[in-house]
């Protein structure tokens, strides 16, 4: 379990409310909805059923709305965007494994 000091640099905890989210990544709720409906990022659920963002979702909300706002369809956008987080991540497995001659 993480330390309470330690939970400020995980960009992975859930620490913004959907309010805070949609401010932070100048999105409404209702995008932030619909970008779990497509599920690019799936909040998790506080125990009263509240969604919790972390930095990283953040990210890629942000990410989303920029697409849109430049006339992207939400669910090309959504497509885009986790496909370059897949090929982002397969290149850095990809360089932490040396190659073997």
């Amino acid at each position: 379990m993480a330390q309470p000091d330690d939970m400020f640099d995980d960009e992975d905890y859930p620490a913004y409310t959907m309010g805070r989210a949609a401010e932070m990544t100048g999105a409404s709720q209702d995008f932030l909805r619909r970008l779990d409906e497509a599920k690019l990022i799936i909040p998790v659920r506080s125990a009263g059923g509240h969604r919790r963002y972390s930095r990283y979702q953040l990210r890629l909300a942000r990410r989303a709305r920029e697409m849109v706002d430049q006339g992207t369809a939400l669910e090309a956008a959504c497509r885009i965007i986790m496909l370059e987080d897949q090929l982002e991540e397969a290149l850095r497995r990809n360089q932490q494994h040396p190659r073997q001659s």
